[in-house]
């Protein structure tokens, strides 16, 4: 594969975001941030947020192109939305039963730590849930990704992806999963076969029951999750150590960049659409892997909300380390 086709290619499959539960990011830093006194911060940067969201954004950034069905409501709603359409970003909006939430993220100057406070999102209805399977089933074209990232809103039942798969199903539709608790659980049970689910190390452990030390560990554990039928291919974050994926062409693993770490938000679902990107565009888990990498590393180099740039993006692709596990 030539240096950067993975990000600069014409080619590719359809991409759908779904993000229920978005929120409206705002960040920013303050001397220190202690109790019982008012902290003098910074003026917020803002930024549309929300797993799918944030993945149509890393989209974008690196030359690809997706939809992003967002869940909004309220004034927050239109002031998110107002933000999307500036981004230039092609949103399909389905009306949320309440205000869109909000996130604030505060970094602690003096120890360069980072404090971030996540509001729920509103309570949603089994009719709004119901509106939202219609939506999503109608947007998902034949031969499209569509990407469930991110957590959901409060009365979204755990088994939404399994609801959503039995709509598609028949359908020349991938569904890519990156969630977390009860509806993670749900999905690694081979309720249904996805074609990627994905989640980190900490999530791994505690869906296997034990410590995953070591990245054999974490193969063996993919692979047995493959095995079982969640998915076509599982990929597993180790933090600071990579990740790790198996699925058909067979087990791999991509190195952690070593870049100076700014601010880690984001850079999950910058992995996801690094990913996604790459498998849209028809190359495999390596080169999928390596994109996701690079996308996640130059999102760390971020400030706050900010995700990754393009140039930092295709160098740290063209240093990719990837090899079989």
């Amino acid at each position: 594969m030539a240096a950067g086709a993975g990000i600069t290619g014409a080619d590719q499959a359809p991409i759908l975001t779904v993000t229920l539960n978005p929120a409206l990011d705002l960040s920013t830093s303050a001397e220190q941030v202690v109790p019982d006194i008012k902290l003098r911060c910074e003026a917020p940067a803002v930024d549309p947020g929300g797993g799918g969201i944030n993945v149509s954004r890393a989209i974008s950034r690196i030359g690809g192109r997706s939809t992003a069905l967002v869940a909004l409501g309220g004034g927050t709603g239109t002031q998110l939305g107002r933000l999307l359409n500036e981004a230039g970003l092609p949103v399909l909006r389905i009306n949320a039963p309440g205000d869109t939430r909000q996130s604030l993220s505060v970094t602690d100057r003096t120890t360069e730590k980072q404090f971030r406070f996540v509001l729920p999102g509103p309570e949603w209805a089994a009719a709004d849930v119901a509106d939202a399977l219609d939506a999503v089933a109608a947007a998902a074209v034949p031969g499209s990704i569509v990407v469930l990232s991110g957590s959901n809103p409060p009365g979204v039942p755990d088994d939404f992806v399994l609801r959503l798969c039995a709509r598609l199903r028949g359908r020349p539709v991938r569904l890519l999963m990156d969630s977390s608790g009860a509806a993670l659980a749900l999905a690694a049970r081979g309720k249904v076969r996805l074609a990627v689910l994905r989640m980190d190390d900490a999530e791994a452990e505690g869906l296997a029951g034990r410590k995953l030390p070591e990245r054999r560990d974490t193969a063996d554990f993919a692979s047995a999750l493959v095995a079982a039928g969640a998915a076509q291919t599982v990929v597993i974050a180790r933090g600071a150590d990579g990740n790790i994926a198996a699925g058909p062409d067979g087990r791999w693993h991509v190195e952690a960049h070593r870049v100076p770490i700014v601010s880690k938000i984001g850079a999950g679902d910058s992995f996801v659409a690094g990913y996604a990107l790459a498998i849209a565009r028809g190359r495999g888990i390596a080169e999928a892997l390596g994109l996701g990498a690079a996308c996640a590393s130059a999102t760390c180099m971020m400030p706050g909300t900010g995700l990754c740039r393009p140039d930092d993006v295709m160098r740290l692709y063209q240093e990719r380390v990837v090899t079989p596990i």
